[in-house]
């Protein structure tokens, strides 16, 4: 036997034992999200659409259960930044901490972010998408208070898309968003 076809070989007798449980577990979890509009999930544009509709409106609450029906069961979002020193970090949260931290902002102000641009890769199951965004406090502010970028990956189970991670970082004046991912 080739060192490719151990390698096969090995890597599907790996999988097989692991993957029956793990399944069963993530559908039950599955199970525990409120259901999605199938609008909402039907394609990539359609949830990456839901996500940015979802968080945004004038100050008031926002539609939690839509945003949570969005996400696999260990969904997380991260922002990236760099703290008063200058130093990058990170704020890594699952889909509950975001909510929990955003709540009592949009309660207060208006948010509205749409996306500006988007480059998309997918391949089998999984999509990545670097979206480009623009914040502002009301829906026809002339100016956005601030633009970055969201990377998103993407699962599609066979049934509908599901948000993995949204991972963003703010554009920042030493850190200019490059042209390729502006409309």
């Amino acid at each position: 036997m080739t060192k490719s076809a151990w390698m096969v070989l090995f890597t599907t007798l790996c999988a097989v034992p692991v993957a029956a449980p793990a399944l069963a577990q993530e559908e039950a979890a599955k199970s525990e999200i409120p259901a999605a509009a199938p609008a909402d999930v039907q394609s990539i544009d359609a949830i990456m659409a839901a996500v940015y509709d979802a968080i945004s409106g004038p100050a008031g609450p926002r539609d939690w259960d839509r945003f949570r029906s969005l996400f696999v069961p260990e969904g997380r979002l991260i922002a990236v930044g760099r703290n008063r020193e200058g130093q990058v970090g990170k704020q890594v949260m699952e889909v509950e901490d975001y909510i929990t931290r955003a709540d009592p902002y949009f309660s207060e102000n208006g948010f509205f972010e749409r996306e500006i641009a988007r480059t998309t890769e997918h391949f089998g199951h999984i999509a990545h998408a670097f979206s480009t965004y623009e914040s502002r406090g009301s829906a026809d502010d002339p100016e956005p208070f601030a633009r970055g970028i969201n990377s998103f990956q993407l699962l599609n189970d066979g049934e509908r898309w599901w948000v993995v991670t949204i991972y963003w970082e703010a554009e920042a004046p030493d850190l200019l968003i490059p042209d390729k991912y502006l409309p």
